[in-house]
């Protein structure tokens, strides 16, 4: 399973993120994605943990809690889809 983190400080680092999961169990993997363009933060985060039952106490423990002055919202990430975003691969006929 892997871990969303959003409404993340564009502030945090993967040590910062480390540390705070580090209280749950150990960390696996931490994923912090950035802008294409602008190489900027985008204020969310991945976050895989050694054990199932470890991600499932950093979920219910970290979602709502205040963190660098902002209100995390952390979930079960969801499947990525394979849909790639202004694909014009599907013509259409008129």
């Amino acid at each position: 399973m892997t871990i969303y983190v959003g409404n993340l400080s564009y502030r945090a680092t993967e040590a910062d993120l480390r540390a705070v999961f580090a209280d749950y169990g150990e960390v696996k993997r931490v994923v912090l994605p950035t802008d294409r363009e602008t190489g900027r933060l985008r204020g969310f985060a991945f976050i895989d943990m050694i054990e199932d039952a470890q991600e499932d106490a950093a979920i219910t423990e970290l979602d709502g809690a205040e963190w660098m002055g902002r209100q995390l919202r952390v979930n079960k990430a969801k499947p990525r889809e394979d849909n790639p975003r202004g694909s014009w691969s599907k013509k259409q006929d008129f």
